[in-house]
């Protein structure tokens, strides 16, 4: 049994390992970003679909529910848009840091959107997430576009996440994955249409490319996000919120292993980002806390 539960925690290391990986692989693929999600999106639509195919769990969702599922496909593209964006104007570091502030935008959209009291300690831990962040834009002055982008994408998947939570109350985690996914290709289908970016050039891609798209989609977002929800079958909620909340610690020491001296920031940015971590971490400690005391 103890072995049992060590493996099972290990296993959340490593998927959270992995996800912190999207950002490196993000940076060693060549292509613009609008390509990189098409390519991401299409490749793990696919893929969870044929997993939904071979287990048996297929299921269609309502009329409603699709609608749904539209809009915050086109939320998951916009949010992947902006990330990886962000990536390519700065760097891996720069991006993780920021996005890191996704949990209080949450913090904030979830009340005014389902009209729940405000949890003051998460507002102080906010003000603290933006002392962080005020740190990080006086040290990285040169990468000022990225952090926007990279803040617009932590809002858009806090967003994304507020909704989302909603609508795993009615649909299986695996439906909702998929069609979000496939709805996130179509909007940038349109676009891409209609800007006539569907040529030769689109789909002539290096084979250094193709291997780590491939990995990008298969491993890091559709086992990634398979296995995940998984493991809550044997992982408590306080375990996998705190987790999960390493993925940025986990993304920027990869990122210094894989890209060495381009990586390296000042002492300041590692103080800000460090504030940011930090607020992170404890917010999550205390979230998974009360829930533990105060089950829903």
């Amino acid at each position: 049994m103890q072995n049992d539960n060590l493996k099972h925690h290990l296993h959340l290391h490593f998927i959270v390992l992995i996800w912190g990986f999207t950002a490196v692989l993000g940076a060693l693929i060549s292509l613009e970003a609008i390509p990189l999600v098409w390519y991401r999106m299409s490749i793990a639509a696919l893929a969870v679909l044929i997993f939904m195919l071979a287990t048996g769990r297929w299921k269609r969702p309502t009329v409603n529910s699709l609608w749904k599922m539209c809009g915050l496909g086109l939320a998951l593209a916009l949010h992947w848009l902006t990330f990886f964006g962000a990536i390519k104007i700065s760097n891996v570091s720069v991006t993780l840091s920021v996005m890191a502030t996704g949990a209080f935008f949450a913090a904030f959209l979830e009340p005014l959107i389902f009209g729940r009291p405000m949890i003051w300690r998460e507002v102080v831990l906010g003000l603290f997430a933006v002392l962080g962040l005020g740190i990080i834009f006086h040290a990285s002055t040169e990468y000022v576009w990225g952090i926007v982008l990279a803040l617009i994408s932590a809002f858009l998947s806090a967003l994304f996440s507020v909704f989302n939570g909603r609508l795993v109350q009615e649909n299986s985690a695996t439906t909702i994955s998929f069609f979000e996914l496939a709805f996130g290709v179509l909007g940038i289908s349109v676009y891409l249409f209609f800007t006539d970016a569907f040529n030769s050039a689109f789909f002539d891609l290096s084979l250094s490319d193709w291997f780590y798209l491939i990995i990008l989609a298969t491993i890091c977002t559709a086992y990634a996000f398979i296995a995940s929800v998984n493991l809550m079958k044997w992982i408590t909620p306080f375990t996998l919120m705190l987790t999960i909340n390493l993925e940025p610690i986990y993304g920027i020491l990869l990122a210094l292993v894989v890209f060495g001296d381009a990586e390296y920031m000042s002492a300041a940015f590692y103080i800000g980002a460090a504030i940011i971590l930090g607020t992170v971490l404890v917010n999550a400690y205390f979230k998974a806390k009360r829930r533990r005391k105060y089950p829903q």
